[in-house]
């Protein structure tokens, strides 16, 4: 008895999952190169797509399989929750799941960044499987591809050396998806990287990675004529979509920077209050930093007190907008613009008669609270 007929007697544990890898060798691909639009062909539990909506680049997320039902996608994980709402995404976000088949032709999936199968093919009888190449790559002819697939060469490893399940037409090794992978890249004009995930036990290294995967990039030449001659197509049954808050989004965009303001306003003035302060003609101004004294780099707080110092007259607190403009985050929103930056604050917060400050009052409700709870004056310090 060899050593693989002692390894195929025992459990092989991947951890994490296999099926977990294959998803994060996607999401890494994702990070790489910065994908907008993403379909995911067989999507399943839709797992994938869940973990793929917090990556920052995407905007459009698909999902097409065959055995999707409506009642299953009313809600849950692939939904926007509270969170989603009070802190938006910077872009757009759109979900959308399909019922039917990797080898329908649907012109709403044309021209994507990505499409992946994930141990989808050798679900196919060999008819689709025919018609499988055709489909992705000639009309849907996205810019990249990835195909993940058992690799048959591993299997003995296993203590059941068949299928790993009973719905599979087929399961080949290497040679084999490598094959076939580099017939379809030459002629839709691809190019093609095999790769893998599982790796194989101690001794066992000959046969491979348990998964083995393609990742198929579209040649930067001219579309081929497959993909400009085909009809729109709408095939797919729409089973469930949805759409994130963004930034783009006027009314999300107007609360985030009104909300980054405000805390930066409530910040300098505690900071104004509890520290000494001096009276400069009608003014009061603080003589320490109104700075918070954490959150922010060395540079990014220097920045800030070089900036317009916040000050009071009577009981109005005035904060400039170039003060405001200084914090990381409200710069970052306006892309540091102080016209952008009045503009939207003065639809809900209350400017000074220039339009050069935000006025608030300079003791409320919060701030008389600090001070009845840590007995703190709020009275003018000279």
């Amino acid at each position: 008895m060899d050593h693989c007929e002692v390894l195929s007697k025992k459990v092989i544990e991947f951890k994490p999952p296999v099926y977990e890898q294959r998803y994060y060798f996607v999401k890494n691909l994702v990070n790489q190169h910065g994908h907008k639009k993403i379909a995911d062909l067989g999507f399943g539990d839709a797992t994938l797509l869940w973990m793929l909506k917090y990556h920052r680049c995407v905007q459009y997320l698909v999902g097409v399989d065959i055995a999707a039902k409506p009642f299953e996608w009313g809600g849950g994980r692939l939904s926007p929750g509270v969170g989603s709402y009070i802190i938006p995404r910077e872009l757009d976000l759109t979900i959308t799941l399909y019922r039917g088949s990797a080898v329908q032709k649907d012109s709403r999936l044309c021209g994507f960044d990505l499409i992946t199968c994930i141990e989808l093919i050798e679900h196919l009888d060999s008819e689709d499987l025919a018609k499988f190449p055709e489909v992705v790559f000639g009309y849907f002819s996205p810019g990249m591809v990835v195909i993940s697939t058992p690799n048959s060469e591993f299997n003995p490893l296993f203590p059941a050396s068949t299928f790993r399940d009973p719905d599979h037409r087929f399961e080949w090794n290497r040679k084999q998806f490598q094959m076939w992978a580099l017939d379809v890249a030459k002629l839709y004009n691809y190019s093609v990287e095999f790769s893998g995930v599982g790796d194989p036990p101690a001794g066992a290294e000959h046969v491979g990675y348990c998964t083995q995967i393609g990742v198929f990039q579209k040649n930067s030449t001219k579309p081929t004529e497959l993909s400009i001659s085909e009809p729109e197509e709408h095939v797919y049954e729409v089973v469930y979509t949805t759409s994130y808050p963004s930034l783009q989004q006027s009314k999300y965009f107007r609360f985030t920077l009104s909300i980054e303001a405000v805390k930066a306003i409530d910040l300098m003035k505690s900071r104004f209050l509890r520290g000494p302060r001096r009276k400069e003609g009608g003014r009061v101004v603080p003589l320490g930093s109104c700075t918070p004294p954490h959150g922010l780099t060395e540079a990014q707080r220097a920045e800030i007190e070089q900036s317009p110092k916040p000050y009071s007259v009577g009981e109005k607190f005035y904060v400039p907008l170039e003060r405001l403009l200084a914090y990381p985050k409200v710069n970052r929103l306006v892309a540091g613009s102080t016209e952008k930056l009045r503009t939207v604050l003065a639809e809900g917060l209350r400017l000074n008669g220039d339009q050069t400050a935000v006025q608030v009052e300079l003791v409320d409700h919060r701030t008389q609270r600090l001070f009845d709870e840590h007995l703190v004056s709020p009275a003018l310090e000279s």
